[in-house]
This record gives structure tokens, C-alpha cells and sequence, in this order.
């Protein structure tokens, strides 16, 4: 018989650090997930926060090293993202770590004041304010400069920014300028529309900040949507950073950080392969070569990891409600939720999760695709959202079937609007929260129940 634990076994290396097999039963980071699902019930999506402490540091172990091994005079600063995941229990977990945070909107800044009432950053914090801003995320940016915070550092996004600033600040302050980079080649547009052109920058310099003692520039700011990947492309757009850092320093002493944004992927296939510490390597090789050919002071370095934060510590959890033989050869098996609206980048994207059996490991298996409960045609998960076919085990009449998607942390429930009308009313699943106590014994919690045909209700003006 080929039963399902032997097609893992035999096509990934399995076990791994996060998943192995207990009595028919997957567990992930040492938790039992029938023991979750036998108590809460599915759909039902879960945090592990763990996991989001274990990949802070991490990176800041990454880095710390390569600027160790290179004798990098500059110093390493780790932000979190917070588009990736707003919701309190991550941003609690994350700031145990001595981190700061870049935040992308002006609803952002309401959540730093709680943080700091709560105690939880304090003024010293870096809040690295990214994104076009309209009036009210510039007028919070200056409350929080004009209360105090000294390292809120606005990173202008246009050449007209800074005028708001310079006219309501009452206070000295900090800027950081961002840079447009050229795209992927393959992308739909040449140059991003986000930052300020690489021919303006200096200008940008000399003609608002250089001669005003108001202000300073503190930092420039560099992101490409390809993420942080060893291809051509990255290191052509960097090198081309690094020189603009280098020219630019030649007539703002002040400036002494390089933000490099966020990328660092996640693990979204148990194959995957990235070598972190040899990026974090040749990012620092290549920053203090430019530079010392330059005569330039190295910067301190900034990064904004968002998935690589929150990512991996999420899954969602389905039970398989029945199975459909559409032809001859296609096997459905439908799910009790949706991807559309609870894994919308898998929808959105063609965007790749781990996907496994959570139980039933000792029997046969077969090749299937994945349903949705949306009457949308494209509520689907199969080998072409997949880079491998799908196969789970067979059904039998009576015995149940559970499987999960995992390391769904980032971005998820913001692009499915939680709370809020998803697609055919689906609702929101549960969402529980897995921690460990002091003893390390494993605990959880329910964080909030499956959305209300009321709440919904309500919100629909009935």
C-alpha cells in the first residue's frame, strides 16, 4: 500500500525543524494540530507566536554576523513592517524583541500611540514613515515630531512632502528620502511609482533641507518588489543605491543610514532553499566595498521585514467536506472555507503555501484539486496554483479529513478585509493564538470567534 507518509518522506526531506508525524498526526513547531482542530472546530486559522521572536532574531543574528565578519563600522536596526499584520498580538510579540517599525498609512500612527500608552515603545522607537501620504498621515507624522518623537522619520515620497513639514513642525526633525527604482523587467511599468527619481534627489537635497536648520536628512530608502534575491537585477539596483548614497553624502555629512527595505522570503515550499546568511554577507561586502572605494563613512543599516516577520507563524486549517468526480480524471475535494476570501494570494497571486495532511498519514493517497465554497469559478487550489500536483489521502465513508496551509501570517486577513463582506458571505474562520508559558508547555487561546451573520448584517445597513 503507498500510503501518504511514504509519498513525504520520499519526496521532501521530512521531518523538518517545523513539521513531523506523531501517531498518524502532523504537529507543527512541536504542536499537535487534531488537538487544535478537536477543540475549536475548522475552518479555523492560527497564529504561532513563537515564531515571530525566533525570526527577529534570526535576522538580527544574520546580520550582527556578516557586519562582524567584515568589520563593518556601521550598525544594524531591525524594523517590522506593520502592513503585513496590524492585529496587537503580533505587534506585542514583535516588540519584545528590541525592534522598530515602519508604518505605510495614517492609520498607523493611532497604533503607535496605543503602543507607547501601553508602554510597549517608548519615544526613542524609530517610527520609519513610508508610503504617499495625504494630509492626515502627514498631520499625525507632526504631532508625533511635535510630542517628542524624536526618530519619527517621515521618508518622502515626492518632491513636495516636505513643505508640510517644514511649515507645522516645531521642532528640529529628520527626514529620509525614498528612491524609485527601476522595476523587474518583466514588470508591467519601467520605473516605480513610489519615491523620488534618482536625477531629483540631490536637487531635492540642496534646494529644502541643506540650508535649513530645521531639518535634517537622515537616511535614504531603497525597496524593490522582487524582495531581496540573488539575481542580476538585485545587485544592479543596489550597486546603483549604494552609488546615489555615496555621491549624495559627498554634500550631506548628516546622512549616515542606508534603509534597504524588507524581502528576506519565507519558506512557502518544504524544498525551499535560500542561504540567508550569505545575502546578509554580500549586502554588507558590497555596501563597505562601494563605500570605502568612495572614502565614505559606511552607514548604519536599516531593514523593513514584514512576511519574514509574521509569515511563518500563521496556517489556516480546513476540514475536506465531501468529494466531487467531475470527469474521468478530476477529483475535487471541497473545502469548508474559501480561497478567495482567507487565502486571497493564492487567489490573487498564484502565491504558494506548504499544503499537507494534517491526519491520516497511513493511508492511500491520491491526486486532487481543491475547492472553495464561492460560487467564483477561480475558488481553486490545484497543481496550477501549486508547483507540485496535490495528493491527500483517500476518503472513506466515517473517517475524516484535515489538512493545512501553512506560513499564511502575512497580508491575509488586511487583502480579505477581516471583519468586514467577503465574497459570498463567507464568513471569517475562528482565529486562535498558540504561545508557550515559562516551562515551555505549549497554550492557546481563542482570539476571536467565526464571524456573525449579524455582524454582517449590520454592516449590509439590515
Amino acid at each position: 500500500m503507498n500510503k501518504y507518509a511514504d509519498l513525504i518522506q520520499q519526496t521532501f526531506d521530512f521531518p523538518t525543524k517545523e513539521f513531523h508525524v506523531e501517531d498518524n498526526k502532523l504537529h507543527f513547531n512541536g504542536v499537535d494540530l487534531m488537538n487544535i482542530i478537536e477543540e475549536y472546530g475548522t475552518p479555523l486559522k492560527l497564529t504561532y507566536l513563537p515564531k515571530i521572536s525566533e525570526n527577529i532574531q534570526n535576522a538580527k543574528t544574520i546580520f550582527n554576523n556578516a557586519i562582524k565578519s567584515h568589520d563593518y563600522k556601521g550598525n544594524y536596526t531591525y524594523c517590522y513592517c506593520t502592513k503585513s499584520s496590524h492585529f496587537s498580538f503580533v505587534m506585542d510579540e514583535a516588540l519584545k524583541n528590541d525592534i522598530h517599525i515602519e508604518t505605510s498609512s495614517s492609520f498607523d500612527i493611532p497604533i503607535v500611540r496605543n503602543l507607547y500608552e501601553r508602554g510597549k515603545i517608548t519615544k526613542d522607537t524609530y517610527i520609519v514613515c513610508n508610503g504617499f501620504k495625504r494630509d492626515l498621515y502627514k498631520k499625525y507624522i507632526t504631532e508625533l515630531l511635535n510630542d517628542g518623537f524624536k526618530n519619527c522619520v517621515p521618508i518622502l515620497d515626492n518632491l513636495t512632502e516636505i513643505d508640510y513639514y517644514l511649515e507645522h513642525v516645531k521642532v528640529p526633525f529628520q527626514v529620509g528620502i525614498r528612491i524609485a527604482s527601476d522595476e523587474e523587467p518583466k514588470f508591467g511599468f519601467y520605473t516605480s511609482r513610489l519615491g523620488v527619481r534618482y536625477n531629483d534627489i540631490i536637487k531635492l537635497y540642496e534646494d529644502k533641507i541643506k540650508d535649513n536648520p530645521k531639518v535634517s536628512l537622515k537616511m535614504l530608502h531603497f525597496f524593490i518588489n522582487s524582495g531581496i534575491k540573488d539575481t542580476a537585477y538585485y545587485w544592479s539596483e543596489l550597486t546603483r543605491f549604494i552609488q546615489k548614497y555615496v555621491d549624495l553624502k559627498k554634500s550631506c555629512p548628516e546622512l549616515d543610514t542606508m534603509d534597504i527595505g524588507g524581502g528576506f522570503p519565507i519558506k512557502t515550499n518544504v524544498f525551499f532553499d535560500y542561504d540567508y546568511q550569505y545575502m546578509a554577507e554580500q549586502i554588507v561586502k558590497n555596501i563597505k566595498w562601494m563605500c570605502a572605494k568612495n572614502n565614505t563613512v559606511e552607514p548604519n543599516i536599516f531593514t523593513e521585514f514584514g512576511s519574514y516577520t509574521v509569515g511563518e507563524s500563521g496556517a489556516v486549517l480546513y476540514s475536506i467536506l465531501d468529494e466531487k468526480l467531475q470527469n474521468d480524471k478530476e477529483l475535487w475535494y471541497m473545502i469548508d472555507g474559501s480561497f478567495i476570501t482567507q487565502l486571497p494570494d493564492s487567489w490573487g497571486l498564484d502565491q504558494k503555501y506548504i499544503m499537507l495532511a494534517i491526519n491520516n498519514w497511513n493511508e492511500e493517497y491520491h491526486n486532487v484539486s481543491l475547492g472553495g465554497l464561492t460560487c467564483d469559478s477561480m475558488d481553486y487550489y490545484n497543481s496550477e496554483a501549486h508547483q507540485f500536483n496535490l495528493y491527500l489521502p483517500k476518503q472513506e465513508e466515517n473517517r475524516k479529513q484535515y489538512i493545512g496551509f501553512f506560513h499564511t501570517g502575512a497580508y491575509q486577513e488586511s487583502l480579505g478585509g477581516y471583519g468586514g463582506i467577503q465574497h459570498c458571505l463567507i464568513p471569517a474562520p475562528k482565529h486562535v493564538l498558540i504561545d508557550k508559558d515559562s516551562e515551555g508547555k505549549v497554550t492557546h487561546k481563542l482570539f476571536a470567534g467565526e464571524q456573525s451573520s449579524e455582524s454582517m448584517l449590520k454592516t449590509l445597513g439590515y
